[in-house]
């Protein structure tokens, strides 16, 4: 099983030697807890797909200390520039052509001549980055299609009993709860092709324009960015969405005042709150439904609100 440890020096310096041996250690940022690697070892990176069950045609996010270290590995246009100035570091992922001299795993970027980066903000992700000096290439700490981890103790119920999972470094409860937002410009196009922890709201104020959607990305573009299958981010227990009410064999997960729940994403409406709630309240649920669906509360499509729908929609969605 892996070892689970308070997020000290001591252990970030750890973790930091345990990444550049090409072990595999799970870490918080900002958005959700991470499964990491060198993302410069292909083996190393290998093993993340193993570890979740993922599928290799699903690319990766690379997360780097600061700008300048991420021009060593992908081409940013004036856009990406303006974008990386104003989030970073935090919540928000850009994928970019990938420079041809990049020392990164091929499987990051699933087969394309792109890169998905990011900064994160979290001083846990920053001190590991600085003890590996590695690129550190991390989807969420679970198995592949479950509900993402936002606490410590989520990655050691998904991940704990496997092989390949070195370390798990609790930092505590993650601040924004939902994935990064992932930007990409097919075309020349700024697109958002994951809505998530940065709302499309603040993106379009900074870009001066809307964002293209990513069902109007054609082909690899959609394909570029992580979370992207139709069943992702799914509990044990069938969800019912926009529910103004539960049924007999469900139990509610409610948002507003006027919910009655013993769970609300968030009482007074506040879809931050909702956020940050979202995948924990998920897995509580999923533990005490006793074999109930879940049905969830309408949740606005504005804001926060739409990557919040978004990983519900996935939740919600059909399962093979």
């Amino acid at each position: 099983m892996a070892e689970c440890v308070a997020a000290s020096e001591a252990a970030i310096a750890r973790a930091g030697e345990l990444i550049r041996e090409g072990k595999l250690v799970a870490f918080p940022t900002e958005t959700v807890y991470g499964l990491g690697a060198d993302a410069s070892d292909e083996k190393a990176v290998a093993r993340i797909f193993e570890a979740k069950g993922r599928p290799r045609f699903n690319p990766l996010i690379v997360h780097v200390a600061d700008a300048q270290v991420a021009e060593k590995y992908v081409v940013f246009s004036a856009e990406a520039e303006a974008l990386a100035r104003h989030f970073w570091p935090g919540g928000l992922t850009l994928v970019l052509p990938r420079r041809a001299d990049a020392k990164l795993s091929l499987l990051v970027s699933a087969g394309l001549d792109t890169v998905a980066i990011r900064v994160p903000a979290h001083e846990t992700a920053q001190a590991l980055l600085e003890a590996a000096k590695r690129p550190i290439a991390a989807p969420s700490a679970n198995a592949s299609g479950k509900v993402s981890p936002t606490q410590a103790g989520h990655v050691m119920e998904s991940l704990g009993h496997s092989d390949l999972l070195a370390m798990v470094l609790d930092g505590g409860a993650c601040r924004l709860g939902l994935e990064s937002s992932v930007i990409g410009f097919p075309q020349g196009i700024p697109t958002l092709l994951r809505p998530g922890a940065v709302a499309r709201e603040e993106i379009e104020a900074v870009l001066g324009g809307r964002l293209a959607d990513a069902d109007a990305a054609a082909g690899e573009a959609g394909r570029a960015s992580p979370g992207q299958l139709e069943s992702h981010y799914a509990p044990g227990a069938p969800l019912r969405l926009d529910a103004a009410e539960a049924g007999p064999d469900e139990v509610l997960l409610g948002f507003g005042p006027e919910a009655k729940s013993s769970m609300n994403l968030s009482a007074s409406g506040d879809l931050t709150e909702a956020a940050a709630n979202l995948f924990a309240m998920l897995r509580a649920l999923d533990a005490t439904a006793g074999g109930k669906r879940i049905a969830v509360s309408p949740i606005p499509m504005e804001g926060l609100g739409e990557a919040i729908n978004d990983r519900l929609k996935r939740a919600a969605a059909p399962r093979g």
